[in-house]
C-alpha cells in the first residue's frame, strides 16, 4: 500500500521542513517500488525528534544519513503496545531504529521505538491539513471579509505606497512583493486574486484600481502581469487601511519571521457582506452574496440603535443582495432563509426589454441588458444559438451580441408571430439567463469556521469594530498624554528660560545638563531631553504661546478620548459616524432590482402561449383540444364538418371555447367538481378520438362529466350558477372552487335520481334564462337567488309538469340590462319589437329560431314559466342562448353558433342567418339531421374574420 501524506500550503515557508520533505519523498519511492521486501530487508530509517517536537501533532518519517550502519525493521505491532514481534496487523506500525556500531539486534544502543496507530495518524494529519485550508486559504474572516491572500495583497500595496492618488505601478512588482514577503505560493494564485479585486463585474465595490486588460464578463483572461498596472481604490484606503498604524489590530510574523503583517485589517464596514465571498475548503464551502454599500450602512446603523431588532426590521433597510452585474431577484423566500439561517437560494434573472424592429411586419426582438451574477455572456449566447439549431427553442430568427464599452446588449430577433413572453420564459428555463445563487454564509469567527445569518454577521463585525475603535482611542490617548507631558516640560523651561540657559552653559556635557534640569525644575528625563532639543528660534514669545495652546488642545483631546473610552455608547456613535461618512462619499444606486413575485421557478404554464382553443367532450368521457381554425365558417342549412372519429355509441356532450391557461372546472352528474389547466389536455387533430378523462382527472366508475366551465381568474364578485335536471338551482361563490384537490370536491348535494347538468358563471347583476324540454322559459335575476355553500341542494328553479325536465340555461350579462326595461311591460302574446337581444332556441331535430328577449318577463323562482317554443310531439328543446351582444354595423348579431349532432357532426353558422320569429313559431332548419340523429349540444362563440381562403373552402364544402 502506498503511504500518502496530506499536502501543506505552507510547507515551502519553513526551510527546516524541506529537508524532511525530500527524505519523505525518498521513503515513499522505496515503499512504492518495493512494497514487500521493505518489511524484511534492512533499511535506514530514523525519526527526527526535533521536527516532531516543533510540530506537535504531525509526525514526519524521514531518512537521515549516518556514518555507521544502522538497521530498522518495520513490523506490525499490537494495539496494546506489547513487545511481541509476531503481533497481528491491526493497523498499527512499529518503527525500530538503532544507532551504534553493532550489527543490529535488540540492544539499547541509542535506539528509539515510536508506536502509533496508522488510522489515527492519518486522521490527525488530514484534520491538520483541513484546518490549514479552512483558516489560511479558502474562508474569509468575518471581521474584514478577506482571505489571507487578499489581505496580504492590499497590505503589500499599502506598504509600497500605491495609494489612489499615486501613479499606477506594474502588477508584477506587486506580485513579487507579496510573494517575497508575505505569501510564499505560486505567482498565478496571487495575480488571479489581484485581478479579481479589480473587476467591477466580480466585486460590487472593487478594491483595486486596475489599468489595462483585467478580463471581461465573457471569461476572457487578464493580460500578463508584466503588462497590467494597479493601485489602491480610494474606498479601500478609507474602509480597510485607515488607522492601520495606530495599533488597531495585531501584527504577526511573516513566513520567515523577517517582517510583521496584520492578522486582520481594521475594516470600517463589513466587507464580507459588501463584496461577498466564495471559496471551497475541505468539508465545507462558502458563498456569500454582495450587497449595496448604502443599504449596508443603513442596516448597520439600525442594529446599533436597536440591538434587539428582528430580521424583518433589518430587511426594511437592506431588502436583499445587490449583484455587480445587476439583474432581477425573484421573490424574497430564499433571501429570508439565507439571512435567517445562513443558507438559502436566491433566483436571479437577467434584465430584458422587448423592442419593435419593424412596425409594418410587427417583428420584435428581445434585448438582454444584464445577466445574472457570475454568468458567462459568451457562453450564454452560444447556448441560445445551440438550442435554436437543435429545435429546442422556437420563435428565434437571429441572435447577435452588440455589447460594447457603453454596456451590454444581446439582440435576439424573433420570428413574425412569436410571443416574446413565451420565448423569454423558454430562455429562463433552458439557459443561464435565469440562475440560482446558493447562499452559504460561512466565515471565520474566533478562529473557527461558522455558518451565520445576517444579524449574527453584523453583530460579529460590530464587536470587532468596537475593539478597533477602543484600541485606536487608547493609542491616541497614550500619544496625547506623552506629548502633553513633553509640552508641559517645555513650557516650564520657557517660563524659566534664564535658569535653563545658565544650567546648560555651566554643564560640561549633555548628560550633566539633563541631570541639572531635572533636579532644578523637577522634570522627567524626556522633558529635559525635549528642552535640550529646542532650537534657539523657538525661544521667542510667539513660539512659547504655541506650546501653551498646544497643551490646552492636548488637554481637550485627552478629555474627549477618556470620555469615549468610558462608554460603549460613544464608541458605537463613532462607528456609526464613520460608516455614514463612507456612505456619503462612496455609495451608489442599487443595481439588482427585487421582484415581489414567487421564487422564479418556471412551470409549464410559463412557456405555453395563452391562445384560444376548442375543447370537445364526449358522452363517454373523451376530451380533446383543437385550434379554433379547425372548423371553417359555413352558412345556415349545410351539413357541416365532422368533429372526428367517435367510439361506438358515443356522442359529443360539450363544445366550449377557452384559453390555454384557463382553469377548467369539470362538473360531474354526481355533483362533484374537478379542476385541471386547459393546456394539460393533449392537443390533437380534428379526426383524432381524444384522450380519456380518467387519464387527466380522478373520476370514479360510472361518473360522467356533464358541464365544463373555463375560469381565467377566481374573482370574489363572481358566482357559479348550477341547474339540475329536476329543476334545482343553486348559486355558489366562485372563490369556493379556487383550490380543488385532485380527487375533486362536492359542488352540490343531489336528491336520488337527480343529476347536475348545467353550470354557468354569473354576477348578481345578471339575469338567468332557464328553459325546460317542453319549451317553457323562466327569466330570473341572479341577485334574487340566495348564495349558498357547496354542500347544499339549492332551490326549485321552475315548477315542472309531469314528465318535463330542464333543457338549458343561459346568462344575460348586466351590460344588456338597460335594454330590458320593457321586459315587465311586454305583452306575452306580442312580438312586435324585433330588436335584440334575442333568445336563440335550438331543438333536437335541428330547428331553431330567435325570439326577442322583450317578449318575456322576469319572474321569481319556482314558476311555471312562459312558452318560448311550440314543439311537435316528437321534438324537444336542446339549448337556449341569449344572443345579440355582439352587433355588426347593420345592427344584426355578429355571433356564431356551433351545433354538434349525436354522431359527432359539427356545423358552425352565423346567428344572423337564424330568422326572428314569435314564441309560438316552429322555427327554421339549422342543421339537416336526416342521417345524423339529433342535436346533442350547441355552443355560442364570438365571431372571427374569415380569410379569403377560408371562405373559398367554406363555399366548396357547401357546394
Amino acid at each position: 500500500m502506498k503511504p500518502s501524506f496530506p499536502p501543506s500550503s505552507s510547507s515551502s515557508a519553513y526551510p527546516s521542513t524541506m529537508a524532511f520533505s525530500s527524505g519523505l519523498r525518498f521513503s515513499t519511492i522505496l515503499l512504492r517500488h518495493r512494497p514487500c521486501s521493505l518489511l524484511t530487508a534492512p533499511t535506514r530509517f530514523s525519526l527526527s525528534s526535533r521536527l516532531r517536537h516543533s510540530l506537535s501533532d504531525i509526525r514526519f518519517l524521514s531518512t537521515a544519513s549516518s556514518s555507521s550502519s544502522s538497521k530498522s525493521v518495520v513490523k506490525a505491532a499490537r494495539r496494546s503496545g506489547g513487545d511481541d514481534d509476531d503481533g497481528g496487523g491491526n493497523g498499527s506500525v512499529l518503527v525500530k531504529g538503532r544507532v551504534g556500531n553493532g550489527d543490529g539486534g535488540d540492544g539499547d544502543g541509542g535506539g528509539r521505538i515510536v508506536p502509533f496507530e496508522l488510522h489515527r495518524e492519518a486522521t490527525e494529519a488530514y484534520m491538520s491539513y483541513a484546518m490549514s485550508v479552512l483558516l489560511g486559504r479558502a474562508l474569509p474572516d468575518v471581521r474584514d471579509g478577506l482571505k489571507p491572500v487578499h489581505r496580504r495583497i492590499l497590505f503589500a500595496m499599502h506598504e509600497l505606497g500605491l495609494s489612489s492618488r499615486k501613479p499606477f505601478k506594474k502588477c508584477a512588482r506587486v506580485v513579487g512583493e507579496v510573494l517575497g514577503k508575505f505569501h510564499p505560493h505560486g505567482d498565478s494564485a496571487v495575480y488571479d486574486s489581484l485581478v479579481r479585486m479589480a473587476q467591477d463585474f466580480s466585486l460590487r465595490c472593487p478594491l483595486i484600481n486596475g489599468h489595462g486588460n483585467f478580463g471581461s464578463i465573457d471569461a476572457d483572461p487578464a493580460a500578463a502581469m508584466r503588462y497590467t498596472e494597479c493601485r489602491l481604490e480610494a474606498l479601500t484606503e478609507a474602509m480597510l487601511l485607515a488607522d492601520l498604524e495606530q495599533d488597531t489590530v495585531d501584527f504577526v510574523p511573516n513566513f520567515d519571521n523577517s517582517q510583521k503583517e496584520p492578522s486582520v485589517l481594521p475594516a470600517r464596514l463589513p466587507t464580507v457582506l459588501l463584496n461577498g465571498a466564495s471559496g471551497i475548503a475541505v468539508g465545507m464551502a462558502t458563498n456569500i452574496p454582495p450587497h449595496n454599500l448604502g443599504e449596508l450602512v443603513d442596516v448597520l446603523c439600525a442594529l446599533i440603535h436597536n440591538p434587539e431588532a428582528t430580521l424583518q426590521e433589518l430587511l426594511e433597510y437592506m431588502p436583499g443582495p445587490d449583484f455587480p452585474t445587476g439583474g432581477l431577484i425573484m421573490g424574497n423566500i430564499g433571501i429570508l432563509e439565507a439571512y435567517r439561517s445562513g443558507r438559502g437560494r436566491v433566483t436571479v434573472r437577467g434584465k430584458t426589454d422587448v423592442e419593435l424592429l419593424d412596425s409594418k411586419t410587427k417583428r420584435t426582438a428581445i434585448i438582454i441588458k444584464e445577466v445574472p451574477y457570475q454568468t458567462n455572456k459568451s457562453s450564454l449566447v452560444e447556448k441560445i444559438a445551440e438550442l435554436v439549431e437543435n429545435k429546442s427553442l422556437d420563435g428565434i430568427s437571429d441572435i447577435r451580441d452588440e455589447s460594447d464599452r457603453t454596456g451590454m446588449r444581446i439582440v435576439i430577433e424573433l420570428k413574425r408571430g412569436s410571443d416574446p413572453s413565451i420565448v423569454l420564459n423558454n430562455l429562463y428555463r433552458l439557459t443561464s439567463l435565469q440562475s440560482g445563487f446558493s447562499c452559504n454564509m460561512v466565515g471565520i469567527l474566533d478562529g473557527q469556521p461558522k455558518q451565520m445569518g445576517l444579524k449574527e454577521l453584523l453583530q460579529a463585525f460590530l464587536d470587532f469594530r468596537c475593539s478597533v475603535v477602543e484600541r485606536r482611542a487608547r493609542f491616541k490617548l497614550s500619544q496625547a498624554q506623552e506629548r502633553r507631558h513633553i509640552v508641559e516640560g517645555i513650557v516650564v523651561g520657557l517660563d524659566n528660560l534664564d535658569g535653563v540657559i545658565r544650567i546648560i552653559r555651566e554643564a560640561s556635557s549633555n548628560a550633566i545638563a539633563s541631570v541639572g534640569l531635572r533636579n532644578e525644575f523637577n522634570l522627567s528625563e524626556k522633558q529635559a531631553e525635549a528642552i535640550l532639543d529646542i532650537s534657539l528660534r523657538r525661544l521667542t514669545l510667539l513660539e512659547g504661546k504655541k506650546f501653551v495652546d498646544e497643551s490646552k488642545s492636548l488637554m481637550e483631546q485627552i478629555s474627549k478620548l477618556e470620555e469615549l473610552l468610558s462608554s460603549k455608547r460613544h464608541i458605537l456613535q463613532v462607528i456609526e459616524q464613520e460608516a455614514i461618512e463612507l456612505k456619503n462619499k462612496f455609495s451608489s444606486p442599487r443595481r439588482s432590482m427585487l421582484e415581489d413575485t414567487d421564487s422564479g421557478q418556471l412551470e409549464d404554464i410559463d412557456v405555453i402561449p395563452n391562445e384560444e382553443m376548442l375543447l370537445v367532450l364526449s358522452e363517454k368521457g373523451y376530451v380533446k383540444r383543437m385550434k379554433p381554425n379547425t372548423f371553417n365558417l359555413q352558412t345556415r342549412g349545410t351539413i357541416g364538418k365532422s368533429i372526428g372519429k367517435l367510439r361506438v355509441n358515443d356522442a359529443t356532450s360539450e363544445f366550449i371555447v377557452c384559453r390555454a391557461h384557463d382553469h377548467i372546472l369539470y362538473f360531474s352528474d354526481k355533483g362533484i367538481v374537478y379542476s385541471a389547466r386547459a393546456y394539460k389536455i393533449p392537443e390533437c387533430t380534428r379526426t383524432a378520438a381524444g384522450t380519456p378523462l380518467v387519464q387527466i382527472l380522478s373520476i370514479s366508475d360510472g361518473e360522467r362529466i356533464t358541464s365544463v366551465i373555463p375560469v381565467s381568474e377566481f374573482s370574489g364578485d363572481q358566482f357559479l350558477l348550477m341547474l339540475t335536471m329536476n329543476g334545482y338551482v343553486k348559486k355558489v361563490s366562485l372563490n369556493s372552487f379556487s383550490s380543488i384537490r385532485s380527487t375533486g370536491i362536492i359542488a352540490i348535494q343531489l336528491v336520488p335520481g337527480d343529476e347536475l347538468k348545467w353550470v354557468h358563471c354569473c354576477t348578481n347583476d345578471n339575469l338567468v334564462a332557464m328553459a325546460s324540454q317542453n319549451g317553457l322559459v323562466n327569466l330570473c335575476s341572479c341577485e334574487n337567488i340566495r348564495t349558498q355553500g357547496r354542500n347544499t341542494r339549492g332551490a326549485a328553479a321552475m315548477r315542472l309538469k309531469q314528465g318535463d325536465m330542464m333543457a338549458s340555461m343561459d346568462i344575460i350579462p348586466a351590460a344588456k340590462l338597460n335594454d330590458l326595461k320593457k321586459v315587465s311591460e311586454a305583452n306575452t302574446s306580442s312580438a312586435k319589437s324585433l330588436n335584440g337581444p334575442w333568445l336563440l332556441f335550438v331543438s333536437e331535430s335541428g330547428f331553431g329560431k330567435r325570439v326577442p328577449l322583450s317578449s318575456f318577463r322576469a319572474s321569481p323562482l319556482n314558476r311555471v314559466g312562459l312558452i318560448g317554443y311550440k314543439f311537435s310531439a316528437e321534438d324537444r328543446l336542446a339549448a337556449v342562448f341569449v344572443v345579440g351582444f355582439s352587433l355588426s354595423d347593420d345592427g344584426e348579431s355578429d355571433e356564431q353558433v356551433v351545433l354538434v349532432s349525436q354522431s359527432g357532426t359539427v356545423n358552425r353558422i352565423k346567428v344572423r342567418d337564424v330568422s326572428i320569429q314569435s314564441r309560438y313559431a316552429r322555427g327554421v332548419i339549422l342543421m339537416r339531421l336526416d342521417h345524423a340523429g339529433k342535436i346533442q349540444s350547441a355552443s355560442l362563440i364570438s365571431a372571427t374574420e374569415a380569410e379569403p381562403e377560408e371562405e373559398a373552402q367554406a363555399a366548396a364544402v357547401h357546394g
